[in-house]
């Protein structure tokens, strides 16, 4: 068997690694790519499920009100059903009108049943308004978790696109920054 000089034996372990450390982590990389679009996708679900709830819940309400609610969720709906992949990548990741009209649903949600009493008494006159109410609730309570997932897998893909060995070997390839939701969902 030839001679083999120690040095050489140590580099070769040493691009060994190296390949393999850069491997794993453009795997992870791309997996964190992967979850933030599936959890993006699932936010979207939920944003629209708590639109068509409110919808629903509308017609319980006083006429203005209930008119208020109905458009604003309306308006929800449409937003979330026109938005397309491009339009998200060409605005880096974000729809601010999208962001903007989810925001004024929210404010519209919270002056229409910001009241517990007049709730409490929305809930007592049928069983289908109780049942309303309830679907409203759990989906803003699922907005509310879902856009926490979304935005935890974002600042854990942004975390390991920052490190500097990623920015150097440009392991991100052309993928675009994911960025966070910033919406009320209180």
């Amino acid at each position: 068997m030839p001679y083999v000089p120690t040095w050489v034996l140590a580099l070769v372990a040493v691009v060994l690694v190296l390949g393999w450390y850069l491997s794993y982590s453009a795997g992870r990389l791309d997996r964190l790519h992967h979850r933030v679009e599936t959890l993006r996708a699932a936010l979207d679900a939920q944003l629209a499920r708590r639109a068509a709830a409110a919808v629903e819940a509308a017609p319980l309400l006083d006429p203005a009100t209930g008119l208020l609610v109905a458009d604003a969720a309306a308006e929800a709906l449409a937003a979330g059903e026109t938005r397309s992949e491009t339009e998200w990548l060409e605005a880096g990741g974000q729809a601010p009108q999208l962001e903007e009209i989810e925001n004024d649903l929210t404010r519209v949600l919270h002056v229409a049943f910001g009241d517990p009493v007049e709730v409490a008494v929305l809930r007592d006159s049928a069983p289908l308004a109780a049942q309303s109410l309830l679907l409203l609730t759990q989906a803003c309570t699922r907005v509310q978790l879902a856009r926490r997932f979304h935005n935890d897998a974002v600042a854990a893909a942004v975390r390991v696109r920052r490190k500097p060995v990623v920015r150097w070997t440009r392991l991100a390839g052309h993928a675009a920054m994911p960025a966070m939701v910033e919406i009320d969902d209180s």
